[in-house]
């Protein structure tokens, strides 16, 4: 009986784990719907054959009080047992109950599809300022450091040219050297 009562402490250990998983406010002491159905998925009580996700659902509605959204650790303890008779069929209702509590029993909440750093590779590609075309591309000097304000204004030079000229003294070489 020891191992049934350290396994029981583990069992309500997960479920307040589960409880709380997702919601800042919720204190533990008892667990939502979502939850609950995160907390079968995570733990391999659903299989997807015996025991599904509408399976869950049902018995989460059936051993829910009336009107509350959420169950106690005694109605979770309860809803176990009713998923142990589907999902361990073969077993006797005490050996499956025990089944299904090792399962669940010592488990945490398993953090899937949450959202990573996006790759370097992009991020150097579109900051990469040897690649700037246009009136961008006189934003930055050769290294690639910025140039500040005589980056982003049009200053005035009056010599006759347009802006970002670069061809700007060559004139009187083209003209002495096509002579």
């Amino acid at each position: 009986m020891a191992e049934g009562a350290g396994s029981l402490s583990e069992l309500e250990d997960s479920f307040r784990k589960f409880a709380i998983h997702g919601d800042t406010k919720a204190t533990g002491q008892d667990m939502t719907g979502k939850n609950f159905a995160k907390l079968c998925k995570d733990c391999k009580v659903i299989d997807g054959k015996a025991v599904t996700g509408t399976d869950v659902d049902i018995v989460f509605t059936k051993v829910k009080a009336k009107a509350a959204r959420v169950i106690t650790f005694e109605e979770f303890q309860q809803a176990l047992k009713e998923l142990s008779k589907k999902r361990f069929k073969e077993l006797p209702e005490g050996e499956a109950q025990e089944a299904v509590y090792a399962l669940v029993a010592g488990k945490e909440p398993t953090l899937v599809g949450i959202t990573k750093a996006a790759k370097a590779g992009a991020v150097d590609r579109l900051t990469d300022t040897s690649k700037f075309t246009g009136s961008h591309k006189e934003r930055f000097d050769e290294t690639g450091r910025g140039r500040g304000k005589a980056g982003r204004e049009n200053l005035v030079e009056h010599t006759g040219f347009v802006a970002a000229y670069k061809g700007k003294g060559t004139y009187d070489q083209k003209v002495k050297g096509s002579k």
